[in-house]
């Protein structure tokens, strides 16, 4: 499958849409972007192993350890890598549901949740 950058920017646009809004109105001082890959600095800060595959990625200061002394910092990053995500993709009803799904993941790490975390919200017993 192969996308424009402006069909990946209207997907991540969608997804946005279609996640609960009062997830997305909470954001605060995060900008999310997009890249074909991770970079050298990306690849090297998560460990990742040349065979793996990064969809999404959150830098930044999750918002419940921000304290009164949080002011005048850059904004934090989620950025959704688009190869990886087009590489499990085999349709387009695919491709859109792995973009909301890595979208959901960052943003729920924006709020401070860990991998184990997200995994008891996305898998309960």
């Amino acid at each position: 499958m192969n996308i424009t950058d402006a069909e990946f920017d209207a997907l991540i646009s969608r997804a946005m849409d279609e996640l609960p809004q009062k997830y997305i109105k909470g954001l605060d001082n995060v900008a999310i972007v997009y890249a074909d890959d991770p970079d050298e600095h990306q690849r090297t800060k998560t460990n990742l192993q040349s065979n793996s595959l990064l969809f999404g990625l959150y830098e930044g200061i999750p918002l419940i350890k921000r304290g009164a002394g949080y002011t005048f910092v850059l904004p934090d990053k989620i950025t959704l890598f688009k190869n990886p995500i087009l590489a499990v993709s085999r349709t387009s009803d695919e491709l859109f549901e792995q973009i909301k799904r890595t979208l959901w993941h960052e943003i729920a790490h924006y709020y401070g949740l860990n991998h184990a975390d997200i995994h008891r919200l996305e898998h309960p017993r």
